[in-house]
């Protein structure tokens, strides 16, 4: 018969396994209130001096090699709690003690290991992060080797089956967790719609190209250049916009932009003297120089472009130097701020979107689905197509004529009015 284990080994087991429950709590704790803690208030609490601070946002920042260390600090401390109970149970021979010891340091991980600094921790995310960060940075610095040789051989492992990792997804799900909080905040009723939209949209302005928004060239008034000096100022006055392309022989033929106050300023300087006269006015000596860019170009980017610039207008090419459309700074700024309108805007667009006593909506074919989803907070998608005909057309597979109804969606989907190849008028209802 072996000798009698000495008295003293099942209470180091159990003090053991009380470390090793301390360590799996305070990597649960951790790593809940390192993911909770709003960075905004980190940084907060970083400016005014707070301690950990300044930690806790470089532990968040190094996003991935903080999970490995909690991860792995997790996965070491259940094991090892693991092994000694393992060791308790031996020493019992499986005797009913044995079983109960080990369901018992079972509990105790589950409840002490886990759930309750887990409660703790996102009940206070910030007190907790200033006081794991600092413990949490030097472990991360301490088996970063470690990390290093298994984030290899787990993008090696990726490569081999054809997979590869995002070198941006810390800033994608950066975007993500902003775009999740402001959604929640407007759920709960801490930020208003219109609020959110504004938030919502100049996310959105890296994401989106100028082909989504742009005027399509359909819709683009245009001077001819070879018209006479009289038509052309009463064409520039009867428009509501103040910039307009000029062209010549055919509107691919882009020569400049015209802006009404310049052309109102040459015509007044061919006007004054005893032979005044705007018989002289040649309108591609006024007009500005055209600015082109491709329609792929991002909103943000474009936005700074007209910043530096100090331009507002440019005109949508494709890849072939075709027209497609033109943009304005105001239109960007639409997407942020919604419709911008002045005294010269006579359309009221808002009445496409009063329902009518059948309950159908009355809506432009033009009209774009991210608009219609920010006024009525709707989810139509939008990957497809820009514009309501244009999703209509794509659902369908065909260009419906007058009468045609479908539905998909949610909603109902009618032709109401057909020109040519265009859907000018859809009726929609949700189901």
């Amino acid at each position: 018969m072996e000798p009698p284990l000495p008295l003293a080994d099942p209470w180091l087991s159990l003090l053991g396994i009380l470390f090793w429950l301390l360590v799996s709590a305070f990597f649960s704790a951790a790593d809940t209130a390192l993911n909770a803690a709003p960075r905004a208030a980190l940084k907060s609490l970083a400016d005014k001096g707070a301690r950990g601070a300044v930690a806790a946002l470089a532990v968040i920042e190094d996003n991935e090699r903080m999970v490995g260390t909690l991860l792995l600090g997790r996965i070491v401390a259940k094991v090892s709690a693991a092994v000694l109970a393992a060791g308790l149970v031996l020493r019992h021979g499986l005797e009913a003690g044995g079983v109960l010891a080990v369901l018992a340091v079972t509990l105790l991980v589950l409840i002490f290991g886990e759930v309750l600094p887990k409660t703790l921790a996102a009940t206070h995310p910030e007190t907790t992060a200033l006081r794991t960060a600092a413990t949490v940075r030097g472990l991360i610095w301490l088996v970063g080797p470690l990390l290093a040789l298994v984030r290899g051989l787990s993008d090696a492992i990726l490569r081999l089956f054809g997979l590869k990792t995002d070198p941006n997804r810390h800033i994608l799900a950066l975007r993500a967790e902003i775009a999740g909080a402001i959604a929640m905040g407007h759920f709960e009723g801490a930020v208003e719609k219109e609020a959110r939209d504004r938030l919502l949209g100049a996310l959105d302005l890296s994401d989106r190209t100028v082909d989504e928004i742009m005027r399509h060239r359909r819709q683009i008034e245009m001077i001819d250049a070879d018209l006479p000096p009289d038509a052309i100022i009463t064409r520039v006055l009867a428009s509501a916009h103040s910039r307009l392309p000029v062209f010549r022989d055919n509107e691919e033929n882009i020569l400049g932009v015209v802006h009404a106050k310049d052309l109102l300023r040459e015509a007044d300087r061919l006007t004054r003297g005893p032979e005044a006269s705007v018989a002289g006015l040649d309108i591609v000596k006024v007009a500005m120089k055209p600015y082109f860019i491709p329609e792929t170009t991002a909103l943000d980017e474009q936005m700074r472009e007209f910043l530096k610039r100090h331009a507002h207008f440019a005109l949508v090419v494709d890849e072939y130097g075709a027209l497609q459309g033109l943009i304005t700074l105001e239109d960007i700024l639409e997407e942020i701020v919604g419709e911008i309108t002045d005294e010269f805007d006579v359309v009221d667009r808002s009445s496409a979107l009063k329902p009518t006593a059948s309950g159908d909506y009355l809506v432009d074919g033009a009209a774009t689905i991210r608009d219609l989803n920010r006024a009525m907070d709707w989810r139509l998608p939008d990957d497809e197509a820009n514009t309501l005909a244009g999703l209509v057309i794509h659902e369908a597979q065909m260009i419906p004529t007058e009468g045609m109804a479908f539905s998909f969606h949610g909603f109902r989907f009618e032709v109401a009015q057909r020109r040519e190849n265009r859907l000018t008028k859809i009726k929609l209802r949700p189901l």
